[in-house]
């Protein structure tokens, strides 16, 4: 009984210690801890590449945790996430001290010159416009973000310039072999909004080490990629219309000649104040299968959200479909919202932008998407959602499998995000 007056005693001692430390700072700053659990369960029998006849569907279990903090005062902002992702059944239940099982997601300083000028350096996120070029792959459980400088502006134009450059561990050149899409990288983007238009401009140089002969430890050299063009979304009345224009050229990772391009059309607008709708189209072009060796027309949308885009099932432009046959898409959205309810349907059209062969269409198929919220308390939601793709023959001459089985993919995901300190 004595020892456990004394352990209390002794814990309230350490805590109004610390409080006693943290609380006069915090009453003139800004403070946040939070968390996010999001276990997702997912089905599987034609995800990404087409399913064969006979194939099992599969079930795989994942998780994403973080721990989220933040701190901000009148001249710094300070951002870091802990992030564990698993799959369920890939960590013994008696855990060692295992490598890498905790993460750094996000982990950077920004300092606040004025009320205009700021510098954010560290690893961080980044997201721009519709995500379509830099996102943060949110739906992936590890998600996306980058090491670099970024500097940024906010006046009449909102300006952001990012800068990066990696490295091995062997400072002695600046060759790189490293596990990131690029070895240098920069970026500029600024935006204008007006009262219901808005315009965002963006140039990124992206460059990518390319060994000048085979094997390892030889000489590099790096090759640039320039990706320019913009957005711009207006609302006329009760339609919002919304297009992207960006041309890509330099060279590519296989020190090919690019020229590519993407350009997309959208238009929404509301049934109903609960009700929206959703149209559009979208091209990126694509390498032909009789197209000179030495000249790459395919797109890339590079760090993009691509599961945002182009179906949920990420036939395309998630992990695949690089350099190849380009894609139009043809899509309709439809959305609901009820209560604590939210519902969603889209229809997409899919077709190759070049030829796949001399003898093969271009169309590849049609997918279905279906998906429903619950937004059952503040801090916790359910999501369901289900799809499947009417492949081609074309399809399956670009992604293997059987255009004639039957596809399908599906998922539920808890996602809970309680605040610790607000």
């Amino acid at each position: 009984m004595k020892n456990n007056s004394y352990n209390r005693l002794i814990k309230i001692l350490i805590l109004s210690t610390v409080l006693g430390c943290v609380l006069p700072g915090l009453l003139i700053a800004q403070f946040t801890l939070s968390s996010e659990i999001r276990p997702r369960v997912e089905l599987n029998r034609g995800y990404k590449s087409l399913a064969v006849e006979g194939q099992d569907a599969s079930l795989i279990s994942t998780q994403r945790t973080r721990l989220n903090s933040m701190f901000k005062n009148e001249y710094v902002l300070t951002k870091l996430v802990l992030q564990d992702v698993r799959q369920w059944g890939n960590q013994p239940q008696l855990v060692g001290n295992e490598n890498n099982s905790i993460s750094v997601h996000e982990a950077w300083a920004e300092v606040l010159f004025n009320d205009k000028f700021s510098l954010r350096a560290g690893r961080q996120e980044l997201i721009y416009d519709d995500h379509r070029i830099f996102g943060n792959v949110g739906w992936a459980q590890q998600a996306r973000s980058h090491d670099l400088a970024l500097f940024k502006y906010k006046g009449e134009w909102d300006i952001h310039a990012g800068f990066a450059f990696h490295q091995n561990n062997n400072i002695t050149n600046a060759d790189y072999n490293g596990p990131d899409a690029y070895k240098s990288m920069q970026f500029f983007w600024a935006h204008q909004q007006w009262e219901a238009t808005k315009l965002s401009l963006l140039f990124l140089n992206n460059g990518v080490a390319f060994p000048l002969s085979p094997g390892f430890g030889v000489e590099q050299k790096t090759k640039y990629s320039q990706t320019l063009g913009g957005r711009f979304v207006t609302g006329l009345d009760a339609v919002n219309i919304a297009a992207n224009a960006y041309l890509q050229v330099g060279k590519d990772a296989g020190n090919r000649d690019l020229n590519a391009y993407n350009i997309l059309f959208e238009a929404s607008g509301k049934l109903n104040p609960e009700t929206g709708i959703t149209g559009g189209f979208e091209m990126l072009s694509g390498t032909a299968f009789n197209e000179d060796g030495d000249k790459n027309k395919s797109f890339t949308p590079f760090y993009g959200t691509n599961h945002k885009f182009n179906g949920f099932m990420d036939y395309f432009y998630v992990g695949n479909h690089i350099n190849n046959a380009g894609l139009i898409d043809i899509y309709a959205k439809i959305s609901h919202k009820m209560n604590k309810l939210s519902f969603g349907g889209h229809i997409h059209y899919f077709a190759a932008a070049a030829d796949i062969s001399s003898d093969a269409g271009k169309n590849l198929g049609t997918e279905i998407d279906l998906s429903l919220g619950w937004a059952f308390k503040p801090m916790v939601r359910f999501d369901f959602g289900w799809s499947t793709m009417f492949a081609s023959e074309n399809m399956q001459l670009l992604k293997g499998g059987d255009h004639t089985a039957f596809q399908q993919w599906g998922y539920v995901m808890l996602t809970v995000t309680p605040d610790f300190i607000k």
